[in-house]
């Protein structure tokens, strides 16, 4: 299983913006020294709360501070732009970093966006649609491309540099509707999922949004991998479930409250305002407690999808910026090898030696006594 982050980012209206944006590099700097292995940075333009307006200008930035973590746009609202420079500016990024970056999609996920650009919230999924495949033929094939759409034309279109990576790397935002798992499907893409989706419009479930996703690729001669599939979720980590929850206590309940419930309208857990960490942990869906209670929730996550690749927690500015490294660092030591095989072999061994361990001490006697029995020999003979 791969480990990230999906980064909005949230920082609450009041702060410097440039010095959020500042934390939000340092971030994926430590993320890359701890092993996880992707970053997802997403594109917003109105609300206050989620600054970063190009994924590309930010990856841009962080890919030369970071050494191995990936890349990803997280994702790029497609109606918002004409679908070619969406298409060069990735393969511009794709060369700088050598292959490190990820296209995210998604149709746009603020209203206050759509509305800004006189933008039909009724016609975003089916732009997202149809984008997203002027883009992949334009990445798939150098053959000159032409397309009339009533929102954007490609004539004789093509790339003049070639995407470094073959195929590159695509990827679907999932939330609430099933128009983002059927375009995955469709185009043979991956997906990002909240972990548990919104029931806003339409009861849903992670097995039934995969069921979709496969539906619709079969329909399209396409296959989707269950090991591109990601799931997308909120995590704070600490020693006790008692001090990760008091961690967060107030800082979750600002972005609740302040920002998706003030400022975006979205219904709100009905419970006082400091009982929101415990409602949101007891409800699944946060998950928020020690390293083994993440490790108990994500074999939950694997079991109710049928299983899935990706483990991106939703970046979050809830806490002090210590107890949040130390949430990373804990998941990083504790959470990740669990699922990545990496200690596979160091059990087996200590299990070997626990096994061993009485004939491993008489043998070690044993050696212990020759020793003290020759030096005796040559003391006596000197």
């Amino acid at each position: 299983m791969n480990f990230g982050i999906f980064m909005a980012p949230f920082h609450r209206v009041g702060e410097n913006p440039t010095l959020a944006l500042q934390r939000d590099l340092e971030l994926l700097q430590w993320l890359d020294r701890l092993g996880f292995d992707e970053a997802w940075i997403g594109e917003h333009h109105s609300a206050g709360w989620e600054t970063i307006a190009s994924p590309e200008v930010f990856m841009a930035t962080a890919a030369e501070r970071t050494h191995n973590l990936r890349l990803g746009t997280g994702v790029v609202s497609l109606p918002y732009h004409h679908p070619y420079m969406v298409a060069n500016r990735m393969v511009l990024l794709d060369h700088l970093t050598h292959g490190r970056v990820m296209l995210g999609v998604g149709p746009g996920a603020l209203a206050s966006d759509a509305y800004m650009f006189g933008i039909d919230p009724a016609r975003q999924r089916e732009m997202m649609d149809e984008s997203l495949g002027a883009i992949k033929r334009l990445m798939d094939s150098p053959e000159p491309y032409t397309y009339t759409s009533d929102w954007f034309e490609l004539h004789d279109a093509h790339l003049q540099l070639r995407p470094f990576q073959q195929p590159f790397p695509l990827v679907v935002a999932s939330v609430q509707s099933p128009a983002g798992v059927m375009t995955a499907g469709k185009y043979g893409a991956g997906v990002i999922s909240l972990s548990v989706p919104r029931d806003m419009v339409r009861s849903t479930s992670l097995q039934s949004q995969w069921a979709i996703a496969e539906e619709s690729a079969a329909e399209h001669g396409q296959t989707v991998k269950r090991e591109e599939w990601r799931l997308s979720v909120g995590v704070h980590l600490a020693e006790s479930k008692k001090e990760a929850q008091e961690d967060i206590r107030e800082g979750s309940a600002r972005v609740v409250t302040e920002y998706f419930g003030n400022t975006l309208g979205h219904e709100v857990p009905d419970v006082p305002r400091d009982q929101i960490v415990d409602f949101m942990t007891d409800n699944k869906q946060w998950i928020v407690g020690t390293p083994d209670d993440c490790i108990q929730r994500i074999n939950e996550l694997q079991e109710m999808s049928g299983g899935f690749g990706g483990m991106l927690v939703r970046a979050e500015d809830w806490a002090p910026r210590d107890k949040l490294h130390r949430s990373y660092e804990l998941m990083a030591r504790y959470v990740m090898p669990q699922f990545q095989g990496s200690l596979a072999g160091i059990q087996q061994s200590q299990q070997w030696a626990s096994g061993l361990r009485d004939t491993l001490q008489v043998n070690r006697r044993a050696g212990l006594e020759r020793a003290a029995e020759v030096y005796e020999q040559n003391r006596q003979q000197s």
